[in-house]
């Protein structure tokens, strides 16, 4: 418990929170886990990555909580058995796939633990399967199969054409898709439940904790709705201006040990000067 308020709950975003730059969990990071942990604070994570592309985490982790997947549209055990799906409409799979098109980007799409690709040397793709640990599956047309769709994601390198792309897909979909960026060359549209604040709100559900007992932590557009949610937010140093403005406080980057720093500080209440 902090000074002025009981945390039972932290919910952390992987990439760019969580793990460094080189997607390293450090020890300090893994001893402000275990701090938390011994404090009686759960600890959960959630990711634009598919649940695969979290499990090498787990023996790190060593997580009691489900894993929310794909921004909350795969929710799974630690033992990677599925709790709950949402998956895309089909006119809304293919309508995301069209304007991926439309705005010069690369559409991926996933089904659960299954990623197809248009290009195996499409922009990201080597470093996404390096960073998920397994491989893409090459097909003729992403779109041919428009069924159990979990995600859709545009792809580029055109930060500005990524952006552009955001606006028009929640402009086309309102309130019935969710289209946010997981990082600023990532476009991930989801089910319209499958968000980052819905996350929060299945996970209070689930293990019995109020939101106001919950603390989030991020550094992307994707995950302001989990601020929104919760009772502590914050914001990554590495988080664009906007971001941060959405978050109750700050952190440092996730090059300079912020995760662990804002468990210290703003969770654990750990004096400045006993940190490591």
């Amino acid at each position: 418990m902090t000074a002025d308020r009981k945390i039972s709950l932290v919910v952390a975003d992987v990439d760019g929170t969580l793990l460094t730059e080189e997607k390293v969990l450090t020890r300090r990071a893994r001893d402000a886990i275990s701090a938390l942990r011994e404090s009686g604070i759960r600890f959960a994570i959630t990711s634009g990555r598919p649940p695969l592309g979290m499990a090498m985490l787990l023996d790190s982790l060593r997580l009691e909580t489900p894993l929310a997947g794909f921004n909350g549209g795969l929710f799974v055990t630690p033992e990677l058995t599925v709790i709950e799906r949402r998956t895309l409409a089909s006119g809304v799979a293919a309508r995301s796939i069209e304007l991926i098109r439309d705005h010069g980007l690369d559409p991926w799409v996933y089904r659960d633990s299954e990623w197809l690709i248009g290009r195996a040397d499409a922009p990201h793709v080597a470093r996404e399967a390096w960073t998920v640990q397994f491989q893409p599956r090459v097909v003729p047309d992403v779109g041919d199969r428009l069924d159990q769709i979990v995600k859709v994601v545009g792809v580029g390198d055109d930060l500005g054409r990524v952006q552009r792309c955001e606006a028009a897909a929640q402009a086309a979909f309102g309130a019935s898709a969710t289209a946010s960026r997981s990082q600023p060359y990532y476009l991930d549209i989801t089910h319209k439940d499958a968000n980052k604040g819905s996350v929060v709100d299945f996970l209070s559900r689930h293990l019995g904790v109020p939101a106001e007992e919950i603390a989030t932590i991020g550094d992307q557009p994707n995950d302001v709705l989990m601020f929104r949610r919760s009772g502590l937010s914050i914001a990554m140093g590495n988080a664009p201006d906007p971001v941060k403005a959405q978050a109750s406080v700050t952190t440092d980057s996730h090059q300079d040990e912020g995760f662990a720093k804002a468990m210290e500080r703003f969770v654990l209440g750990v004096p400045a000067e006993a940190a490591p």
